[in-house]
């Protein structure tokens, strides 16, 4: 038996999950370690936004984007959003909605993120940046970068606790994500780009850099309190 595969008819939690899906095994002990659930903000610590890049059109790829907070070594993954086809400025009203303001909070991107919108002609990173935020724009990966993504998602699971009410459309998405298969000759051919894709490699994205964050300390306040002595 293969447990994991039925935790939306136990509990009702996240979406069906395929056989060969990446993070089946990882989900099913979250949630069994009571690590998906309600999880608050730190209001002194700084929130980290991972996004994946789409484009703007109906036919586009979604735009997500994870918040965490980086607390010692744990992440409090504390809401996720996707968008399909809409403009920065939509991604970024979203932001403020959320009290994600440029003194709070800073963007990790895809490498992709410098690369100029075919509608608007701007790029992630230049628009986010006029708009106040510090962005770092992760280098690509090559040819392995979605395995990559993975194991570093694999790695960091366990660190990760969710706050189910705003990650639940990111939950099914990790739920969903799962390796093609050529079923021929009965190999993986990589993961499948679908709906849930965008969503895992936003995750991935956090988890790649995760490790980098927390060895420099970015989980640190923003600020700190000044101390009257007489």
């Amino acid at each position: 038996d293969t447990p994991e595969q039925y935790d939306h008819i136990w509990e009702g939690g996240y979406a069906t999950v395929l056989e060969g899906a990446y993070y089946a095994q990882a989900l099913a002990t979250a949630r069994q370690e009571g690590r998906i659930g309600r999880v608050s903000a730190d209001p002194i610590m700084s929130i980290r936004l991972f996004f994946d890049i789409g484009g703007t059109g109906a036919r586009a790829d979604a735009v997500t984007i994870w918040a965490a907070q980086f607390i010692g070594k744990e992440i409090r993954v504390i809401n996720y959003y996707e968008s399909v086809g809409q403009p920065l400025e939509t991604h970024v009203n979203w932001l403020r909605s959320c009290k994600y303001t440029p003194d709070k909070a800073s963007i990790w991107l895809p490498h992709d993120g410098s690369t100029q919108d075919k509608v608007f002609d701007v790029s992630y990173e230049s628009y986010l940046q006029k708009a106040g935020y510090t962005v770092t724009v992760v280098p690509n990966q090559g040819k392995g970068a979605a395995k990559a993504r993975i194991e570093a998602a694999r790695r960091v699971f366990p660190a990760c606790w969710f706050n189910e009410p705003t990650t639940e459309a990111g939950l099914d998405a990790l739920g969903w994500y799962h390796e093609k298969q050529d079923e021929e000759r009965s190999i993986g051919l990589g993961p499948e780009h679908d709906w849930a894709s965008h969503g895992a490699d936003s995750f991935g994205l956090m988890a790649v850099c995760s490790e980098t964050i927390q060895n420099e300390g970015f989980g640190r306040p923003l600020k700190y309190p000044r101390l009257n002595i007489a």
